[in-house]
C-alpha cells in the first residue's frame, strides 16, 4: 500500500502518458498499413514532449512537438505518399515463431521492469548554472552549433538522403513500363 500512497499529480501524469507511450508505440509495431505506423509514431513522439514538459524542460519538449511530432512524422507521410503501397494489406498470421516472439517480449519486459524496480537511484540531481546571462536555448544553441556541428549536419544529411531514396523508389521501374 505504501507505493500508491506515494502517487502524487505529477507522478499519476507521468504513469498515464507513459502508458499512452506504450500503446502507440504497440500500435506502430502492430499496424500493417505505413499510414497508419506514422501516426502512431507521431503519438508516441507527442507522448514523449509530454514527459518533457512533465519534468520541466520545455523548450526540449515544444522542440520535441516541432521537430519530431511535426518535421519529422511529415516527412514520413511525404515519404509514404511517395512510394508505392499495396492498396490490399496481408492478412496477419500467427504462428508459432509469433507467438514466442510475443512471449519473449513480455518476458524481457518483465525482466527490465524488476531490473529497474530494484535499482537504487542517487537522488543527486543536474544542476543548471541560473547565474549564467545566457539563457538555456540559448546556451543548447550554441553548444549545438559550436561543439555538436558535425552531427548535426550529418542528421539533415540523413534527412535528405531519406527524401531522395524516396523520390527513387516513387519512379516507375524500367521493367513495370514495358
Amino acid at each position: 500500500m505504501h507505493f500508491f500512497a506515494s502517487f502524487t499529480g505529477s507522478m499519476t501524469a507521468f504513469l498515464i502518458i507513459s502508458v499512452l507511450i506504450i500503446l502507440c508505440a504497440i500500435m506502430l509495431l502492430s499496424f500493417r498499413k505505413v499510414i497508419y505506423m506514422a501516426l502512431a509514431i507521431g503519438g508516441v513522439f507527442i507522448g514523449c514532449a509530454a514527459v518533457y514538459i512533465l519534468l520541466g524542460a520545455s523548450f526540449i519538449g515544444i522542440a520535441q512537438v516541432l521537430i519530431y511530432a511535426g518535421a519529422i512524422t511529415i516527412l514520413i507521410m511525404f515519404a509514404i505518399m511517395l512510394t508505392n503501397h499495396e492498396a490490399q494489406e496481408p492478412p496477419t498470421k500467427w504462428s508459432v515463431k509469433n507467438i514466442i516472439i510475443a512471449l519473449g517480449c513480455a518476458l524481457l519486459g518483465v525482466a527490465l521492469y524488476l531490473a529497474i524496480r530494484h535499482q537504487t537511484w542517487s537522488a543527486q540531481g543536474t544542476t543548471v548554472n541560473q547565474s549564467s546571462t545566457v539563457s538555456n536555448p540559448v546556451a543548447i544553441g550554441m553548444a549545438l552549433f559550436q561543439q555538436y556541428t558535425i552531427p548535426f549536419e550529418l542528421v539533415s544529411l540523413l534527412l535528405i538522403v531519406g527524401l531522395v531514396g524516396a523520390v527513387i523508389l516513387a519512379q516507375p521501374r524500367k521493367e513495370d513500363e514495358e
